[in-house]
């Protein structure tokens, strides 16, 4: 769904009242004024405008005016949003400046031979000026911050690429915020005022890529963009022609490449990797539609000095990873997988397909695969292979209690990064990709750090899409104990809530300095579960005591308000990981939390911890879960609510 039945509905109301307050403003008045707006995009960025080329022609017919009016109102709208991007400001100071700007919008559109009378007809002047009263007194970025905060869930939703289906995140987010803004606000008759200003802000701040870029154009503004086929009539004819023959000997090329494919395919003779097509020579074939690179196996021996132990990097419940040099001189990590859900290859190219397209700047990058057969590998049999940007900083888990946190504890600010850094990953997978994926395993190892020390989420290998939003029941419960959220671990439900609760854990181990689960602890005779252990010092009123020594060292930690900073964001990690599912906040609400634009409610009691003296473990090696899941104080159903 694009922004036409999202943001546009609403956007085309703030357009009724414009042409209909524009119909007391007969023309446009000239003045003096100049503008401050940069319309320079308007000749090249590549709407569709034949709705406006046609309005004089069209005016009986239904909708064609409006749908030319609405097509300025969002091409005009985009240099609003740059100007607020450069100068905090939503619109303009006066009418004199509005009148002058929409005089040098017409100018532009004359350039391109458009009628003359566009502007006049459609839009009116005082729709632009900024008053106190447009939308919950917001008048700069300022104000906009002091009533929502720094951060609003349009900065997931909005962020990234809008192109594709990701633009319906960035819609839902819209209409949250524009809901907030219009209950700050106080009156329901500025909601389409609270629209607009939301549409500005997405496209303007939010977007990395800026307002006149074509797929935020297209998704937040609803311009309509215009086809590569918008030649003159003139030039129609002979371009079918050249169409036609350009086709004809493309089908038949294709013939012929079946044929060649064919009599190869007879002979046994398939190509390394997953699909039949033989891939030449030592370089990375793309597959079709250009998403996933698929390597031949050779080329990852070659990478990896025939996965050599030397370059060993990680190794996992499902795969083992080494690191490889591929033959243009980029540094990968190339994952082995040993066991996954995956029933067969079909199954696990369509996910590979699926993870080559989530883009974020939190998520790790996956570079290509490779699926061998036992032709391919008589040594190894049929494996199949993952490549992931390679991460020089290692993983969390080294940083917090291996090699790297004894060399360098890390820093308050690098921990409140890293903490930021994965809830925003998260954010992505749940709510800025359709069908939501659920991560299954959020935890230290699966949190990697590039060179800038940024945390990327890394091993989608376990990653699930959710149905049409419905929580997924699996039979094999994926994911490592002390992380494992109790409905998932007892039950296999799978929500987003989930990975909430893992990624609660992770916010106390990063915050604690302790692992999630410890069967050794030397301190009691029970093992250590960092979820109990943190619930009961905030119980007793001791928040400060679940702190690590190394953050209360810092010269800063003397600072209250640091120090209450860090506590909320332990407060943060307690309420994430409870047991009970309900009183788990979603991976927005937690960001939301964590960033402080809204306060951390009080902490829910939990039926008994689940490190209760009742909860014991058998042996070193075997886990069990805490006997107070089962315990007549917690009701099973409330859990799963």
């Amino acid at each position: 769904m694009k922004l036409q039945s999202g943001f546009l509905i609403l956007t085309e109301v703030v357009l009724f009242f414009s042409i209909a307050a524009a119909n007391s403003v007969s023309a446009i008045d000239t003045n003096s004024s100049t503008c401050p707006l940069d319309l320079g995009y308007v000749q090249t960025i590549p709407w569709d405008d034949s709705a406006c080329r046609n309005y004089h022609l069209n005016t009986s017919q239904n909708g064609t005016s409006s749908n030319c009016c609405q097509t300025l109102l969002s091409l005009y709208g985009i240099a609003f949003s740059q100007r607020l991007k450069d100068t905090s400001l939503f619109q303009l100071p006066n009418l004199n400046t509005s009148i002058a700007c929409l005089n040098t919008f017409q100018s532009v559109l004359d350039s391109l031979s458009l009628p003359s009378d566009l502007v006049s007809s459609c839009l009116n002047p005082i729709q632009f000026v900024i008053t106190p009263n447009t939308c919950a007194g917001i008048e700069t970025k300022q104000d906009w911050n002091n009533k929502l905060g720094n951060t609003t869930v349009l900065n997931s939703g909005c962020y990234s690429d809008l192109s594709g289906t990701v633009c319906d995140a960035c819609v839902a987010a819209g209409q949250t915020v524009q809901a907030d803004l219009t209950a700050l606000d106080g009156n329901t008759s500025h909601a389409t005022n609270c629209w607009y200003f939301t549409i500005l802000y997405a496209g303007g701040i939010v977007n990395e890529f800026g307002p006149a870029n074509v797929d935020t154009a297209s998704c937040i503004f609803g311009l309509p963009i215009a086809s590569s086929n918008n030649g003159s009539s003139g030039a129609l004819v002979p371009a079918l022609i050249g169409s036609g023959v350009a086709v004809a000997i493309l089908l038949i090329f294709c013939l012929l490449g079946f044929c060649v494919w064919w009599r190869r395919f007879r002979k046994g003779n398939q190509g390394a990797g997953f699909d039949v097509e033989e891939q030449l020579g030592s370089t990375p074939r793309l597959r079709h539609n250009n998403v996933s690179v698929w390597f031949k196996i050779d080329e990852l021996e070659k990478a990896t000095n025939n996965f050599s132990e030397k370059n060993l990097i990680g190794r996992g419940g499902c795969g083992v990873v080494y690191r490889g040099i591929l033959s243009d001189g980029t540094t990968v990590a190339v994952k082995k997988i040993m066991e996954s859900d995956f029933q067969g290859d079909t199954e696990f190219c369509n996910e590979v397909e699926l993870i080559s397209n989530l883009k974020h700047r939190n998520l790790v990058p996956l570079r290509g695969c490779c699926v061998t057969t036992e032709e391919d590998d008589k040594e190894r049999g049929q494996q199949r292979y993952l490549l992931y940007e390679f991460m020089p900083n290692g993983n969390l888990e080294d940083h917090l209690f291996g090699t790297m946190m004894k060399k360098q504890p890390l820093s308050w600010p690098q921990r409140k990064s890293v903490i930021l850094d994965v809830a925003k990953g998260l954010a992505y997978l749940h709510y800025g990709v359709k069908p939501a994926i659920y991560h299954r395993d959020i935890k230290a190892t699966n949190i990697l750090l590039d060179a800038d020390m940024k945390a990327r989420v890394a091993d989608f290998g376990l990653a699930k899409q959710s149905s049409e939003g419905q929580s997924h029941l699996t039979t094999r419960v994926a994911g490592t104990h002390g992380y494992l959220a109790p409905e998932y671990a007892l039950y296999g439900q799978l929500t987003e809530k989930s990975d909430v609760y893992s990624f609660g854990v992770v916010i106390l181990e990063i915050m604690c300095g302790r692992k999630a689960l410890d069967l050794s602890s030397s301190d009691s005779p029970m093992s250590f579960l960092i979820t109990d252990w943190a619930w009961t010092l905030v119980k007793s009123g001791q928040v400060e005591e679940a702190l690590d020594p190394s953050l209360l060292k810092d010269g800063d930690a003397a600072n209250p308000n640091l120090k209450a900073i860090m506590e909320r964001f332990v407060l943060v990690g307690i309420l994430c990981a409870h047991v009970m599912v309900a009183l788990r906040p979603t991976i927005l609400d937690a960001l939301r939390m964590l960033e402080g634009d809204i306060e951390v409610p009080s902490i829910p009691d939990r039926p008994l911890p689940l490190g209760h003296p009742s909860s014991r473990y058998s042996d070193r090696t075997t886990f069990s879960i805490s006997p107070s899941l089962s315990s007549p104080l917690l009701n099973m159903k409330d859990m799963l609510r």
